[in-house]
């Protein structure tokens, strides 16, 4: 048996043809190591300079807000916190008590709040390029929970993702919405890629399937990107640093749907076209961040991060629609109370080469 297996070795390694795949598959590494080529990051995140550094989407908020948060250990991190919330329209939950925990394998996070709404995240890093995520909600009444499973393969100069959303097979079939992407860095400058999305309501109707295209450009101090979409919509953004304190961006939305009226369109039906444009600038000053955003809608908002101490910030944000005639006004506080302790820890962490919790 032992011969047998030996022999079937060797003849996959003295194979010609074996052998023709293997040095074309290390030429082409060769090659492709050559050209230098980095990570490119996620489909995610391929417009993450412009809609997360830049705009507001992450950062607005309405009413009064209070954070209180008290960290018990920097490594590993841990600290609780309690927020409360008055006059959001967001649907702000009075009170949320949260707690973190994070070492570089693994990171935990949930939240509960008043109402008994509970929603927890447990990430897993297996190794440097492979990391599972995990994003669970529980809360009262029928259809509210949610479960979602990402896992994020990061390889040198690409990445592959795969995702399930409320995946289920106790209704008879497979159920759930399922996604995964990959994003191919071809040249140092220029990354493509796809994202494939197979989703079911239920075992008694049909998958829906869609496919959508993304490409990323990065410069010396400016990065484009774009999305289309199969249900018809094409995603544009554009980040430039002007200097090392101001950031822009621009993110261009087009949709064209089926309508009602018109002519070429399908059964006398013609094609409906919205669009949407914003621009947006973010400045960091030395102990403060002010980021303003307008878009076509009419709508213009602006946010302003001010730390007053080392461990206290208020955060006041703006928003003004021209052609609701409606305005909007957030006022936040945010306070830290560490102790000597773990300032101490924090000046190690900073010096130390460990790569950070898996967020």
């Amino acid at each position: 048996m032992a011969e047998e297996k030996v022999t079937t070795m060797g003849f996959m390694q003295d194979n010609a043809m074996m052998t023709a795949i293997r040095d074309t598959y290390i030429a082409f590494s060769e090659r492709r190591e050559a050209l230098g080529l980095s990570n490119p990051g996620t489909v995610d995140n391929v417009a993450r300079e412009v809609q997360k550094d830049v705009f507001l989407k992450n950062y607005m908020f309405t009413g009064l807000r209070a954070d209180l948060t008290k960290p018990f250990s920097i490594s590993p991190v841990f600290h609780v916190s309690h927020a409360f919330a008055m006059g959001s329209q967001e649907g702000l939950p009075p009170y949320t008590f949260a707690t973190l925990y994070g070492t570089p394998k693994v990171f935990l996070q949930g939240n509960v709040d008043n109402e008994g709404q509970f929603s927890g995240r447990a990430n897993y890093r297996w190794t440097d390029a492979l990391v599972t995520k995990t994003n669970a909600q529980i809360a009262p009444g029928p259809g509210q929970a949610m479960f979602q499973v990402d896992n994020d393969y990061t390889g040198k100069d690409f990445t592959a993702s795969l995702k399930a959303l409320n995946p289920s097979f106790l209704e008879g079939g497979l159920t759930g919405i399922y996604i995964t992407s990959y994003l191919q860095s071809v040249t140092p400058s220029l990354a493509v890629g796809l994202e494939m999305m197979w989703q079911r309501a239920a075992a008694n109707t049909g998958p829906d399937t869609a496919v959508s295209y993304v490409a990323k450009y990065k410069g010396n101090d400016w990065i484009a990107s774009a999305q289309l979409q199969a249900q018809g919509a094409i995603s544009t953004s554009y980040w430039r640093r002007l200097t090392e304190k101001v950031e822009v961006g621009a993110d261009l939305n087009l949709q064209f749907q089926p309508g009602m009226g018109g002519r070429g369109g399908l059964m006398g039906s013609g094609i409906r076209k919205e669009g949407t444009t914003t621009l947006g600038a973010k400045y960091d000053f030395r102990q403060s961040t002010f980021r303003a955003q307008v878009d076509s809608t009419g709508r213009l908002s602006c946010l302003l991060e001010k730390r007053v101490l080392p461990y206290v910030q208020l955060s006041f944000a703006g928003e003004l629609d021209q052609f609701k005639q409606q305005a909007k006004v957030g006022l936040a506080v945010s306070v830290e109370a560490p102790n000597e302790e773990l300032m101490v820890q924090q000046e190690n962490a900073m010096s130390s080469s460990a790569p950070p919790p898996p967020f």
